[in-house]
């Protein structure tokens, strides 16, 4: 059996594969994320750890036993931050926290000079300047700063230590190079020595303590690099070469394209990062608020649950008027960079209810997922969907004809990056190589693009670019 440890930003996924690749088990220990002022997003990795211990525990004991490797995904950019006794000084700050606003502006020329991104508020660096002017104390006492997935790994094995694919999301690494900037660290107060040893993703990065192998039923056994949960996603459904690409649809919204060079689009937005396989990079476009816009939309319109619904606009499509929804809940990414957008809903009636309020928001995400791939300039054949999201037809057909590339459904596609994990954790321990482990799950459901939404994609951009002077105002 091998491990996969996902840790997502609304839950922990664990799955147990076999050697060929099949899930065999599976369960999710859910989070939640605290906001203590608008614009902000915090999690304890107390919590983090806690659902970790819950979500292993619940998956068979016999087959734990017989585990070979663990490998990690998780969430991105997050700021976890270590004292000298190795223990968080403060809750993380995560990748959908805007209050760095100031400080990703100050140093975003370094930051495309030097890593070939836009410096952007949710990542790492900017987090770590703004504590050295908000809490001064706090940044004084850090030893060391890991990421979301790397806390669990000193959980797991006591050793700080990060992949090329998650490092890539801080900011601090020099992504053509792989290996960490001195330039960024200097500019924004860090050193070396504070910052994480690096591992390929399908390297070993450490050893199980015995301790935590007896707590969780698991052998003594090797811990991969993993990745973070983008590049682990696309490991998990094969999207390793060039010409594949992937659609992750969870808390965020993301294109995902692999390459072989590095090749950076910082003018429109677009990541270039490292994968998670050695002398492999990815482009990536980001969307920050998907699924989490079905959540905030279920909740508005008084649905139980997003399932119900999905069932309700599906049912009442065409029946009236849908608005237009602009979906910047906690600002946005690609392709505009822009932490102070805010969600609107345009063009609402009195016979407006909550069925076209919820179509209104599945098409407003698709719409910002057509803005990723317009910028990502790339021609795309078709994309490979993970998460969450992958369970809606109804969606994936909307979302389809948005962006007018075909979608496939793969088998595991809403475990992927827990998947991908795992496949890394055999091609570490097993030394077989990505090509034999990496094939592309079974296709579950295809869709072809319908007619294109010409017309409504317009005005959804209008609306964008005629209210951008004004969100400053409300954030």
């Amino acid at each position: 059996m091998w491990l996969g440890i996902d840790l997502g930003t609304s839950g922990v996924k664990t799955v147990l594969i076999d050697d060929a690749g099949v899930v065999v088990a599976q369960h999710t220990a859910p989070l939640t994320v605290g906001r203590p002022q608008p614009g902000w997003s915090e999690q304890s990795p107390a919590d983090w750890w806690n659902a970790v211990r819950q979500s292993v525990l619940s998956l068979p004991q016999d087959l734990r036993a017989q585990t070979k490797g663990i490998g990690l995904s998780g969430q991105m950019h997050g700021a976890v931050l270590l004292g000298a006794d190795d223990q968080p000084l403060r809750a993380a700050i995560l990748w959908n926290d805007g209050r760095s606003a100031a400080e990703a502006n100050a140093l975003d020329a370094m930051a495309q000079r030097h890593t070939g991104n836009l410096a952007m508020p949710g990542f790492t660096a900017p987090k770590l300047m703004w504590l050295a002017q908000h809490e001064p104390d706090v940044f004084a006492a850090i030893r060391k700063v890991c990421l979301p997935k790397d806390y669990v790994r000193l959980c797991l094995t006591g050793q700080v230590v990060s992949d090329m694919s998650d490092a890539s999301g801080t900011l601090w690494l020099d992504v053509a190079a792989r290996r960490w900037s001195d330039e960024m660290l200097q500019a924004s107060g860090m050193t070396t020595d504070q910052m994480p040893a690096l591992v390929e993703g399908s390297a070993v990065s450490g050893q199980l303590l015995a301790s935590v192998a007896d707590e969780l039923g698991l052998p003594v056994v090797p811990v991969a690099g993993g990745a973070g949960d983008q590049a682990a996603g696309a490991v998990g459904c094969g999207v390793i070469a060039p010409g594949d690409a992937l659609l992750s649809l969870g808390t965020s919204g993301v294109i995902f394209a692999p390459t072989l060079q590095y090749a950076p689009s910082p003018e429109q937005g677009v990541h270039m990062f490292c994968h998670a396989l050695p002398e492999k990079w990815h482009a990536m476009s980001v969307m920050l608020s998907a699924a989490t816009c079905l959540d905030w939309a279920a909740r508005l319109t008084g649905f139980n649950d997003v399932p119900t619904a999905l069932a309700a606009a599906e049912q009442a499509a065409g029946a009236t008027h849908t608005p237009i929804f602009l979906p910047y809940l906690a600002g946005e990414r690609t392709p505009h960079n822009d932490a102070n957008a805010r969600g609107i809903l345009f063009g609402f009636d009195s016979d407006t209810g909550p069925a076209a309020i919820m179509r209104a928001v599945l098409e407003g995400v698709a719409f910002g997922l057509r803005d990723g791939v317009n910028a990502l300039a790339l021609d795309l054949a078709e994309l490979s969907v993970t998460g969450g999201g992958a369970r809606s037809a109804y969606w994936a057909r909307i979302i389809c004809d948005a962006l007018q590339v075909p979608l496939v459904i793969r088998d595991g596609a809403e475990v992927g990056p827990a998947i991908g994990a795992a496949r890394l954790a055999h091609i570490a321990v097993s030394g077989a190589t990505a090509q034999d482990i990496c094939t592309k799950p079974p296709v579950l459901e295809h869709y072809q693009p319908g007619e294109e939404p010409a017309g409504r994609l317009a005005v959804f951009r209008g609306l964008y670019h005629s209210l951008k002077p004004h969100f400053e105002q409300l954030s």
